[in-house]
């Protein structure tokens, strides 16, 4: 499906909109797992059902994890740190945090599991992970290419108390360890080598804490003292990286759209993105710790006063595709100059002419160039559909939004 996007610059008549994003994909995914690994039953408000937590909350069934819907409530049967499923094979598709979060589950686990995953999923980074887990005493069994989907864990507590893992291409091996690491029932430090924004792993710890973990955090590692999660009701906040989009277009906009349930103070790393927005008008700006909206400020850049130049974004070429190539060609055919290096982009002021931007099945790559087509004529995301990764209703509430504002 493609989408032909509608420039309202200069049409709007409305200038205020309320509008409603789905709850957040990130704690969703961390809300799923600390349920399922908490003692009794953990309830989940304003939680995501995107393809990416739906796949999750199908792998954890299959594991013998209850988890079931009533009206806009999902409710999780924990298991207390104990799967009751030993043996089993599970599909995580695209879903990168899914694929990050279970795999480390099920190499705590006593058990042999197989896992798959998309053609995708198979290119994304995961030997930093498994790598530690490998060298913490776990078998796998690579069954394609060494590092890569698919393989067989071989699960066990009994690993290595003392664990190390590289960062530097995702903060999510990190989430993951500490997650999981109160299963082992014993005291596991985790030591951190490279460097990648820590905003996500903040995240975590405090997730962790909600639930009734406590992590120590010391310069370059975490202690994870032994302790079990207990299950609670637990609301989702909206999700702030789609949230983004729509102040973004503020930006661009001159517009005062605003998101419903948005708090001020959000654990989301993307709300600084939002408070970046605030003062910026071009310049240089490090967004290694909310690298989701590089791709939303590079489509944005042509109109702001400056050149704008982003760095710290190496590690987005590993993810659903190489995002600064993505941003390098889309805005090449919009007529932009921009420059690259392996990890900065800098796209310099002007005014973008109408084409079909191409999507490399990302979702960010569709939802961020859609905001520039709001202000530019005869932009056509290729391939919309990929945006139900993430946000399935994007572009029908990013139609009514353009109904309501210029009637």
């Amino acid at each position: 499906m493609d989408y032909r996007c509608t420039s309202i610059y200069k049409k709007v008549k409305n200038n205020a909109y309320m509008v409603t994003v789905p709850g957040s994909k990130s704690i969703t995914a961390r809300a799923l797992l600390l349920s399922a690994l908490a003692e009794g039953q953990s309830s989940l408000t304003g939680a995501q059902f995107s393809d990416d937590c739906a796949t999750m909350v199908e792998c954890l069934r299959e594991l013998g994890i209850p988890c079931e819907t009533e009206g806009e409530k999902l409710f999780i049967d924990g298991c207390g740190g104990e799967l009751p499923v030993k043996e089993a094979r599970i599909d995580v598709g695209s879903a990168g945090t899914a694929a990050r979060f279970l795999t480390t589950l099920l190499a705590f686990s006593d058990g042999v599991y197989t896992l798959d995953a998309s053609e995708q999923m198979k290119a994304r980074p995961m030997k930093p992970l498994l790598t530690c887990l490998e060298d913490a005493g776990v078998k796998i069994d690579y069954l394609e290419a060494e590092y890569s989907f698919p393989f067989v864990v071989h699960g066990t507590k009994d690993v290595a108390d003392n664990l190390t893992v590289d960062v530097t291409k995702s903060s999510q091996y990190l989430s993951a360890l500490l997650m999981c690491a109160p299963t082992l029932r014993k005291q596991v430090k985790i030591n951190l080598t490279g460097n990648h924004g820590k905003g996500y792993v903040g995240m975590t710890v405090d997730m962790m804490w909600t639930y009734g973990v406590n992590v120590r955090e010391y310069p370059k590692c975490y202690v994870v003292k032994p302790s079990k999660y207990i299950g609670k009701q637990y609301e989702v906040e909206p999700d702030v990286s789609a949230a983004c989009y729509f102040f973004a277009a503020n930006k661009i906009l001159g517009t005062d759209i605003k998101v419903r349930g948005l708090m001020p103070h959000s654990m989301q790393s993307d709300a600084a993105f939002i408070e970046l927005l605030k003062t910026f008008r071009g310049g240089e700006v490090n967004m290694s710790s909310f690298s989701d909206q590089a791709l939303t400020l590079a489509a944005i850049a042509p109109y702001l006063e400056k050149p704008t130049k982003i760095t710290g974004i190496g590690h987005i070429r590993e993810q659903e595709c190489d995002r600064i190539e993505a941003i390098v060609r889309n805005l090449t055919k919009l007529g932009i100059k921009i420059e690259e290096t392996e990890d900065t982009v800098t796209v310099y002021p002007g005014l973008p002419k109408g084409c079909e931007i191409e999507t490399f099945g990302d979702h960010r790559v569709a939802m961020a160039f859609a905001v520039l087509g709001l202000r530019c004529e005869n932009v056509v995301i290729k391939d919309a559909e990929v945006c139900s990764k993430t946000f399935t209703e994007y572009f029908d509430v990013m139609d009514e939004m353009v109904r309501e504002m210029t009637k």
